[in-house]
């Protein structure tokens, strides 16, 4: 019998030894109370309470919370139901009044922050609803901050997660943006089609003028190339007028000669399909008394001498080098043309750059 009650007492002791023990993990705060009345608080540890007398009543987690509440329904100031889901980052900063000021907080935010999103809302119209949503948060946090400050609860941040209009409200609203979405792609259709137009006209307008430079200095330069073309022709002939006169002289011809050698070009003037009636010239006369002088002189006539005396006085004209001057005409008109092709570049340059600019 003694050890039975030995026994008993041993375990006895051993329980309430071990249901004195209390271990609090990290992040976490333990209320003691102590017959019904707060006593301390419990940091993370092992903690020895008196037995029968010491209980645990609150264990609060320190850590910062995430409390997604549903979607609340909201009325703008337009009056348009829109649906609001929230999300609130709190964070327990003194336990005592955590576990003693509200009965139940979590709860107690939730209908809060419902309250607070009624009133902020309905002071603003749907739009302003829609596109406000860091305003919302900021007021949202603002009051709940000073209304839980007396419960010990930091609210760090407020997040709307979403914010639903009316499905008839969202039809509207899609058709707008996509009425805005194609005015603004048909604006810039137009703004390009007018660009294009307004480059093309500018190209159209530089190359009218660069064709008609082109032309001008292509007339002018055939201009030039036909004056001297001319003048070399003219400088030839009478290069080779010069020439022939300067051989004739030269040669000494007498008059019988030249009478002769018209005499032979008589057929060559008569010949030909369309000559039907041959007038004899007057200077056959003088041409056949040219070749009578051959024969000698009849009745006291005139001798015609052999012209020496005009031959002698007569010098035949210094030779001409009629390619060294071609040469020469022929360079100069090179640098008259590549200094105008210089030019019509330069100027059609200009003229792309002005182009360039006005574009």
């Amino acid at each position: 019998m003694p050890i039975i009650f030995a026994t008993a007492i041993a375990v006895l002791a051993i329980w309430i030894i071990i249901t004195s023990v209390r271990v609090i993990r990290q992040q976490q705060v333990a209320i003691v109370e102590r017959l019904g009345k707060f006593r301390r608080t419990l940091d993370p540890g092992p903690h020895l309470l008196m037995p029968f007398v010491d209980s645990i009543r609150y264990t609060l987690d320190m850590r910062e919370t995430v409390v997604p509440f549903p979607p609340q329904g909201v009325i703008t100031e337009d009056n348009l139901m829109v649906s609001i889901d929230s999300v609130i980052y709190f964070q327990v900063v003194d336990p005592v009044r955590a576990a003693y000021e509200a009965q139940n907080y979590i709860q107690a935010i939730e209908q809060l922050t419902m309250t607070t999103l009624r009133n902020i809302i309905g002071g603003m119209d749907l739009e302003q609803t829609l596109t406000s949503r860091e305003e919302i948060n900021q007021k949202l946090r603002t009051v709940l901050d000073e209304a839980t400050g007396k419960w010990g609860i930091k609210v760090n941040r407020v997040e709307l997660r979403s914010i639903e209009p009316p499905a008839t409200i969202r039809d509207a609203m899609e058709k707008g943006a996509r009425a805005e979405r194609d005015k603004r792609a048909a604006i810039l259709i137009a703004e390009g089609q007018r660009q294009s137009q307004i480059l093309s006209a500018s190209g159209d307008r530089e190359s009218a003028i660069l064709r008609a430079q082109g032309e001008r200095e292509s007339a002018v330069l055939r201009a030039q190339a036909d004056r001297q073309a001319a003048m070399l022709r003219a400088e030839g002939e009478a290069q080779a007028i010069t020439t022939v006169f300067g051989a004739i002289h030269a040669g000494k011809p007498t008059q019988s000669l030249l009478a002769y050698q018209y005499m032979q070009m008589l057929p060559n003037i008569a010949q030909g399909d369309a000559n039907k009636m041959w007038i004899i010239p007057s200077e056959l006369n003088d041409a056949l008394k040219g070749l009578g002088s051959l024969v000698g002189p009849k009745d006291g006539g005139p001798t015609y001498a052999d012209d020496d005396s005009v031959a002698a006085g007569f010098t035949a004209p210094a030779k001409v080098d009629v390619m060294a001057e071609i040469a020469k005409q022929h360079e100069a008109d090179e640098a008259t043309t590549t200094k105008t092709v210089e030019q019509a570049v330069k100027e059609a340059q200009s003229l792309e750059g002005r182009g360039t600019r006005g574009v």
